[in-house]
Order: structure tokens, then C-alpha cells, then sequence
């Protein structure tokens, strides 16, 4: 049987927008605005499943999934440069961010490197494959990171590690894979469907 995997990108918080190496913090206003606007994808007797981050879980809620958490799912380990912008450590050391966004193997923050970080989504996507065949429940919606959703398009798709740098993940997407045998396919990038304004 073919797995189908919901991949949903939680809201954005006032870290995304001034590109803060994300620590865990909860939505803001205009998160939580944009989140009152979507609906989750309509998919009966899915397991979901959601980032323990407080951003994944209040967005789970938000779309009224009962989620249960996954540590797989949680956001990149930015080591030393959590809750840190983007700027402030490029100014203090523009070296390690150029060696950070080059090789994909560096990890010059102490936390996961890029590398290390499309190994831990491929270990999932491959469990997911296995417990599939365990409980029968094939679709599963998870709440997580663009990080992550990035790193599992690349492993899903065996595409070179270089590659995570070249793939746009927005704030409330909707990436959706299907998996069969080990093997996985790109069904669709998108983003979450509006509520209806109809009254």
C-alpha cells in the first residue's frame, strides 16, 4: 500500500520574520492571524503527528489535529547560534555562515549539520514506511519545520545535499510525499487551503 505523508509548515512567529536561528517560542499575532485563515487538509483517519516545538503544537491545535508529538520532527539543532539573527552572527563571523551555507557536512554552530539533519528526516520517512505495515493507517499529516520538510524532499527525492539550500518551504505549506517500498515521490508543493469566505 502507498503511504501518503501531509507535510504542513507551522505559522510564523516573529522569528522567521527577522531571521532568527529559530529557539522555541510561541506564535505571535500576525502567526496566529495567518493561521486563523487556513484549514488543515481534509484527510479522514490520518495519524498526525507534530514538532514538540511550541509553534508546531499551537498550530496542530489551531487546525484542530489531536497531535501526538514526534522528537524527529523538531526543528534543526542551531547550536550556539539559537535565538541569534541571522545578521548578528554574519557580522560577527561571516566565515562560519559562508562554510555553513557551502558544505553541507559543516556544522560550525556545534549543533546538526545539514547533512546530519537530512539523515534524521530520512530515518523517519523510513520508520513511517515500517509502521505503516504495523497499523494500517495510510495517511499521515505532520506539523513541523520548513528545515525538516526540506531535508525530507531531499532524501525523498535522492537529490544531493546541496540541494536543501534551492527549496522554498513557506510559513502554513502543504508538502505532500507518497511512499511505497522505500521509495518515496514529490506529489505536491502547495499551500494550506483558505477557509471559505462564503457566509
Amino acid at each position: 500500500m502507498t503511504l501518503r505523508l501531509h507535510l504542513i509548515c507551522h505559522a510564523p512567529g516573529a522569528a522567521n520574520r527577522a531571521q532568527i536561528f529559530r529557539a522555541d517560542e510561541p506564535l505571535d499575532a500576525i502567526g496566529l492571524k495567518k493561521l486563523a485563515c487556513v484549514v488543515g487538509p481534509s484527510v479522514s483517519d490520518a495519524r498526525v503527528l507534530c514538532s514538540p516545538a511550541l509553534q508546531a503544537v499551537q498550530t496542530a491545535d489551531a487546525l484542530g489535529f489531536d497531535a501526538l508529538p514526534e522528537p524527529l520532527l523538531r526543528d534543526c539543532d542551531y547550536g550556539r547560534w539559537a535565538g541569534l539573527s541571522l545578521d548578528y552572527v554574519y557580522a560577527q563571523h561571516p566565515e562560519h555562515i559562508a562554510q555553513w551555507l557551502q558544505d553541507p557536512a559543516a556544522a560550525p554552530h556545534g549543533g546538526e549539520s545539514i547533512v546530519d539533519l537530512i539523515s534524521r528526516a530520512g530515518g523517519w520517512l523510513g520508520a513511517l514506511q515500517y509502521s505503516e505495515t504495523q497499523d494500517k493507517k495510510h495517511d499521515i499529516i505532520a506539523i513541523t519545520h520548513a528545515s525538516v520538510i526540506r531535508a525530507a524532499v531531499v532524501f525523498a527525492l535522492g537529490a544531493p545535499a546541496s540541494a536543501f539550500w534551492r527549496i522554498d518551504v513557506a510559513p502554513l505549506s502543504l508538502t505532500r510525499l507518497s511512499g511505497h517500498q522505500m521509495r518515496w515521490n514529490l506529489s505536491s508543493l502547495g499551500d494550506l487551503p483558505r477557509k471559505s469566505t462564503r457566509a
